[in-house]
């Protein structure tokens, strides 16, 4: 039986809103928890998100990178904190009570690394198999500095960049930062 006749069999279509308990063992499928960031819907491994909180001020930090914000306290460990919409060269927008942090894990050379990722707001739960993401498209040469995975398209036909949090945020960045905050 083929990954989307077994998905079928267990009630779950490619691009389907999914229940977040759901494990990957069970559906087949990655979950992928999804935002909007200038109208574009983006989507990040849901086993890669810690928290999601609404926005509060950034304690911003001499010489960091133009897109990060800053640094927050978060339950005693201080996160840097990326604008999204800068890191992808979009146009500023205030932040109003849709705009949320989400929290996220690194995985880095030598250790792991917590993050916050500021975004327009937080969408949905979708669930993709392998087969239903898509290489992104080279163009230009490469996909915003190659930090989108794929692409997949949900049962209501919105296509979702998925996006690469290893490759989205350069380590050196979060590095220095943390380093300037003596961490």
């Amino acid at each position: 039986m083929t990954q989307l006749t077994q998905n079928a069999a267990a009630g779950i279509s490619d691009g389907a809103r999914v229940n977040p308990s759901d494990t990957n063992a069970e559906t087949g499928s990655a979950q992928f928890l999804t935002f909007l960031c200038d109208g574009e819907e983006y989507g990040i491994d849901i086993l890669r998100v810690q928290e999601i909180k609404g926005w509060e001020s950034a304690t911003r930090v001499p010489h960091a990178a133009p897109y990060v914000l800053g640094v927050m306290n978060l339950r005693g460990m201080i996160v840097p904190v990326i604008n999204l919409r800068t890191r992808f060269g979009l146009a500023d927008r205030p932040f109003d009570a849709s705009t949320v942090v989400i929290v996220v894990k690194m995985h880095g050379a030598d250790r792991d690394r917590t993050v916050g990722i500021v975004v327009d707001a937080v969408s949905e739960v979708y669930g993709f198999t392998a087969a239903a993401i898509k290489p992104p498209p080279a163009v230009g040469g490469r996909a915003d500095g190659a930090c989108i995975s794929g692409i997949a398209t949900t049962s209501d036909r919105k296509m979702v960049m998925l996006l690469d949090i290893d490759r989205l945020i350069d380590v050196k960045h979060v590095n220095d930062v943390r380093t300037a905050v003596g961490q």
